[in-house]
Formats: structure tokens, sequence, C-alpha cells
């Protein structure tokens, strides 16, 4: 019905944040509270008889936790679900285990009452207008697919232990002066983890920007680095690229390339937000162009926003070339589909064809080149 509310019910087992929360929604127009709910049991049943178009979902709760309870409510009901999560280590990797099993997204509790507004008062508020308009059954079945996929990479991830890595001897000769830069935002970690777990080396470097908070791109990170052959490190400042790296650009920090080819450099470092971010694709695609030229692939993917879109045509006017994932395999078609429309992506793939066509493209444009110089 046009002009209808979101009904969103919050849950989380502090009396203190379901007011926080509830007190910034309902400030916000066209959105209503419909419930609380202080554990996962009672949210079930809640979504049951409420129907919400959105939950806000505690992570870490006594009795049935964040993970069990969006399963739950996920089986009562197709729901788009955000999660709440704690700034520790364990609520990030909480909070990419969630992304995987169908939640939409995610906004970390702000740290003080001052954090407060930008965080419920303007992330949440942003995400749950998007989560309302979202096709969450298409969502959720791209999930459990990119899951299944992957499941190899999710038993490494859960085990604890790693992909084994390349010897550094599996680096052929000029690769290293090539690059690949992704870009990546709302519904990335679970697309780039499919990404990632099925490339395989010899690959360029890779470099990443995936919108995410400080506190949350170092366990990503471990996360991939468990499901990848390829070594996944978050990005330092002065790391040399080596092939068959991937490195993730710290949250809260711009992460870009300098050098030269073949003996590049991270740069990574403060600054005011590019496009709306800190880090920026726009930021990193245009530092990769600027060093390699021709010789750079830029892949942008799912995400909110136009970030990116810059960085792409910065790519393709210094020679290289630009993937850009399609629509029906996108959480959010949009950093992705801005770059397309705008004319700077030169081809469209699907997820699951992903790292075969980057795989494709090292072999015809990168290291054959490199064979026959």
């Amino acid at each position: 019905m046009a002009g209808a509310k979101i009904r969103v019910l919050v849950v989380d087992d502090s009396a203190l944040m379901r007011k926080m929360i509830t007190d910034h929604l309902k400030s916000a127009p066209g959105i209503e509270v419909v419930g609380t709910a202080s554990d996962g049991r009672e949210a079930v049943e809640m979504v049951r008889r409420l129907q919400p178009t959105v939950v806000t979902l505690d992570i870490q709760m006594p009795g049935m936790d964040g993970l069990r309870a969006l399963d739950a409510i996920l089986q009562v009901r197709p729901t788009a679900v955000i999660m709440v999560s704690s700034l520790t280590q364990a609520g990030a990797a909480i909070t990419l285990d969630a992304l995987e099993c169908g939640a939409i997204d995610y906004v970390s509790k702000p740290e003080n009452g001052m954090a407060a507004s930008a965080v419920l008062g303007a992330e949440l508020v942003r995400k749950i207008r998007f989560a309302a308009s979202a096709d969450i059954e298409r969502i959720v079945r791209n999930r459990r697919r990119m899951a299944t996929r992957s499941s190899p990479a999710s038993a490494a991830i859960a085990s604890g232990t790693s992909v084994p890595k390349p010897e550094t001897s599996h680096e052929p000769p000029g690769l290293i002066n090539t690059c690949i830069a992704i870009g990546i935002s709302t519904g990335g970690p679970p697309a780039l983890t499919a990404l990632l777990s099925a490339l395989r080396p010899p690959m360029p470097p890779i470099v990443v920007v995936q919108h995410m908070p400080a506190q949350f791109t170092k366990p990503f990170a471990w996360r991939l680095n468990a499901c990848s052959a390829l070594s996944v490190t978050e990005g330092c400042d002065r790391d040399p690229l080596r092939c068959n790296h991937v490195y993730i650009a710290p949250g809260g920090y711009h992460m870009a390339v300098r050098g030269r080819k073949g003996t590049a450099r991270l740069h990574v470092f403060n600054g005011e937000p590019v496009s709306g971010h800190k880090p920026s694709v726009d930021v990193l695609m245009k530092s990769a162009a600027q060093v390699f030229g021709r010789s750079t692939l830029g892949v942008i993917m799912t995400g909110m926003g136009r970030d990116g879109a810059q960085g792409c045509r910065d790519i393709r006017a210094a020679g290289g070339f630009v993937l850009g994932q399609d629509e029906a395999t996108s959480d959010v078609y949009g950093m992705n589909k801005v770059a397309y429309v705008e004319g700077n992506v030169d081809r469209q793939f699907a997820l699951h064809e992903g790292a075969r066509m980057i795989t494709q493209f090292v072999e015809q444009r990168f290291l054959n080149a490199a064979l026959t110089r």
C-alpha cells in the first residue's frame, strides 16, 4: 500500500539499547516500531504475530542468540533482518556468519552517546529503508546458494584451519606488474567469500575495498584467508604488493597503491571520506590506474551508492578493463549499476562466474602477455 509505514521490530537483551533504537526510529518519518523483544524466542513469536517489515536483531543474547533467532525468523517468513553487533572480534565473527545465513545488513552498536545519533539515527535508518524495499526472498536464496557452493570454505572457517597457500615460486614472471582492484559494499562479505574461495593461483596482487567498520576488517581478512588458496590480510602501510596475495583495506582508513609496477606498495592513510566512504573504492581504483595503467583489472560489485563509479572510469581511461557484477546476483545493484549505466563497465558477470572470468582475463591479458615478452 502506497505510503504505508515501515514496520520495525527491535530485538535486544539490553533495555537501554532497545530504548535508544526505538527513540531514534520513532523520530524517523515513515518508520513505525511495532514491538520490542528482549530475547530470540520472544522475537520469533513476535515476527509470527506482528509480521514486521524489518527486524533489528541483537547478536549476543542469552538463551536463543542472534544466529539461531535469525534462522528461526527466516523459517517463519522471509523477513529483512539487520544485525546489531558489538564492536568486538567475537561480534564481528558472528555478524559475518549471520550475513552468510541471510541477514541483509548490520550496524555496530555505538560506542558512546555521541555516536548514537550517527549510527542509530542515520546509518540504521538508511539501512532499514533499503531493507524494506529489498527482494528478501531473492537475497536469502542467493546467500544459501553461495553457502552451498562454498561449503568447503565454510568448513575451513568453522574448523579454524586454512586452505594451503601456494609456494612463492608459484609466481610467473611479469605478473607482479599487474593488479586487480575490487570495490564492494552492502552484501559484500558473502559475495567476496564466494569469489575468493573460487580463485586459484597464479594471481596478480589483489587490492580490495569492502565498506566495513574498523573493528571488522581484520576478522574479515582472517576469515577470507581461511577459505582462499590466496593469502588474505588486512592491508598495512608500505606493504609490498605480492602475487597470490589479497589486501583488504582497513576500516576507517583509505588504502591506495604507490610506486611503480613490480615494486608497488600500499599507502594506508587517514583523510576525509571520498564518495561518502572511508575507505573509498574511488581512492583505491584511481591509484591502481595511476600505477598499473592498462595492466589494471577493476571489479565493481554489490553495494549501495556510487563509490567506485569514478574509479572504474579512471581504470578504463588508463587503458585497463572493468568487470561489473550483474543485477541478478547482487544483493544491491547500486555501485555496480552506476558504473555500468555511466559506461564504465566493459563486461558484466554473474557471481558464480566471477572467478572463471577473472582467471580467463588474467591468463589472456596478463599472464600470456608477460610470458611472451
